[in-house]
């Protein structure tokens, strides 16, 4: 199984199902994390860690604090695909981390970048 990227004007195939996602919150400038799976069914997360609580972004009832870190599984279905916003306005991008490799993506103003499953 496989990730494909599309970012920048670039298309990138990852082959591995596992992947997180990290960033700063644009406003309360705490870092976000999301562990994500590629599946035949789409992308499935696996879960979600923020440092803080601030604007938009308060823990659920069901997190837990583990090492600095509020930990916590999304109920949402399967997603087909990610679309990451590039504003270029947050300071910096997103970063994708997959296979013991990590890469900025969405960092300057342009078109989004989308994560999804590839065969």
């Amino acid at each position: 199984m496989s990730i494909c990227v599309f970012a920048g004007g670039k298309a990138l195939t990852l082959g591995t199902a596992l992947f997180s996602l990290s960033w700063m919150h644009s406003v309360e400038k705490i870092r976000w994390e999301e562990d994500w799976r590629a599946t035949p069914a789409g992308l499935e997360i696996v879960e979600a860690r923020v440092q803080g609580s601030g604007a938009g972004m308060e823990p659920p009832p069901d997190a837990r604090f583990d090492m600095g870190w509020w930990r916590y599984r999304p109920s949402v279905p399967p997603q087909p695909e990610l679309v990451l916003a590039a504003s270029g306005k947050t300071g910096s991008g997103w970063e994708l981390c997959a296979a013991g490799e990590c890469r900025e993506i969405g960092a300057t103003e342009g078109t989004p970048a989308i994560i999804k499953y590839c065969e």
